[in-house]
């Protein structure tokens, strides 16, 4: 009996791999993949929507601002806030890319439902725009590009342009459920840049070769549309999720994921800056300050070519997305710098983390100080009430965090107090 499963589970899997590549066929080519026109879309009220609010008057902010609910998002991840309409795209570590719409702009999303739900995505993590309106899906191992999306996501079929196919974003044999979950932005230049997580605590030596001619723990830069000019951005990274452009001078900024194992108070968690073009940050010979020690690392010599943190962040708070602050809405303090997630901890004696963090420069472009901006969905037992992804500025300057263990969105706005 157990034979016959396993068999009917591989030809279930064979025929929804089958339909699937059939769909995205489709889709390249305008072409209808499905009939049911019909998206369902999530609740917006409800007992879950009022405990989440309930939850939120947990949350400390500075005066004057205040945190609402803005959406009911189902594993909410990293976000896309549309460049030309008052909604937003926000991906997931599942299945689904969700479109999030405020239809009658009143701050609050009116509409949640799936985007192309045609087609099958798998860890849709990563979302981001091109300068021309173009929506990137940045998936475990595809990478997805879709015109006008913010114009044409009513309908399940939407048009599509296979940037890189299934499979060749890393090599099929180095996929795993560890650390898959990609970030995107485009850059200053117009090409695409992506965050590749190497999938262990710590790589061992024999595949430092092969994932440093990948990128895989590193960034890769492509062209937008095809793939072409692929090339390895930046090394020595463990584990990226989340990577922002300063907008004033036009380096990349990044989180960085920290070694498992190691204590509660080591390594420091580290928030890092590219300023050019091949430049090494020191993993898995070093991070945060710590040397670590698997596979014998830290017998070796320092790498004498490593490109500081510009800020350490508590351990194991899984430092997540960050965004500059474009905004006018906030006061001059926030005005050019950023804001970060820390998703939280899993891994200490006592959790920490929850929280969004901010961090100002200084004149020459560099960290100046990091604060926290809002705390509280770690409560005093000890129990997550949330825990915060990504944040992205909105249009009128207020700031959208997403959360994964809610399922929400909030959006934190200013008003002089």
């Amino acid at each position: 009996m157990p034979i016959q499963q396993a068999a009917l589970a591989a030809l279930a899997l064979i025929a929804s791999t089958a339909l699937a590549q059939p769909n995205i066929d489709k889709l390249k080519q305008f072409k209808v993949a499905t009939t049911d026109l019909n998206i369902p879309t999530v609740p917006q009220t409800g007992r879950n929507a009022d405990a989440i609010r309930e939850n939120l008057k947990r949350i400390k902010l500075p005066p004057g601002f205040k945190i609402e609910l803005y959406a009911v998002v189902p594993d909410a991840r990293h976000m896309a806030v549309a460049p030309n309409t008052n909604m937003l795209f926000v991906g997931t570590r599942k299945t689904s890319v969700w479109a999030v719409t405020d239809r009658n702009s009143d701050g609050v999303a009116d509409e949640v439902k799936s985007f192309a739900p045609s087609l099958k995505f798998t860890n849709p993590n990563g979302v981001c725009w091109t300068k021309d309106g173009f929506l990137i899906v940045a998936e475990h191992n595809r990478v997805l590009n879709f015109p006008a999306a913010e114009f044409f996501y009513e309908g399940p079929d939407v048009a599509v342009i296979e940037v890189v196919g299934q499979g060749k974003l890393i090599p099929p044999e180095e996929e795993s459920f560890n650390h898959g979950a990609r970030v995107c932005k485009i850059g200053p230049d117009g090409l695409l840049y992506v965050s590749l997580g190497q999938p262990f605590n710590v790589q061992p030596r024999d595949k430092l070769k092969l994932y440093n001619e990948w990128g895989i723990g590193g960034m890769v830069r492509m062209n937008a549309f095809d793939g072409s000019k692929r090339e390895v951005y930046a090394t020595g990274i463990r584990n990226s999720v989340g990577h922002d452009f300063n907008p004033k001078d036009g380096t990349l900024w990044f989180t960085d994921n920290q070694t498992d194992g190691m204590g509660d108070d080591i390594p420091a968690g580290e928030i890092n800056r590219i300023t050019a073009k091949g430049q090494f940050f020191g993993y898995p010979w070093r991070q945060g300050k710590t040397r670590i020690t698997e596979h014998g690392y830290d017998k070796d010599p320092l790498p004498a070519n490593i490109t500081d943190p510009q800020v350490y962040t508590i351990a194991h708070a899984a430092d997540l997305g960050m965004s500059f602050y474009t905004g006018k809405q906030f006061p001059a303090k926030y005005q050019g710098g950023f804001f970060s997630a820390q998703h939280g901890s899993w891994n200490r004696t006592k959790p920490v983390g929850a929280l969004v963090l901010f961090t100002s420069l200084k004149a020459d472009g560099t960290a100046d100080k990091t604060e926290v901006f809002a705390e509280g969905w770690l409560d005093e037992n000890g129990l997550y009430r949330g825990r915060p992804v990504d944040v992205a500025v909105m249009k009128d300057g207020s700031l959208l965090i997403s959360d994964d263990f809610a399922g929400a969105l909030y959006r934190v706005s200013y008003s002089a107090p």
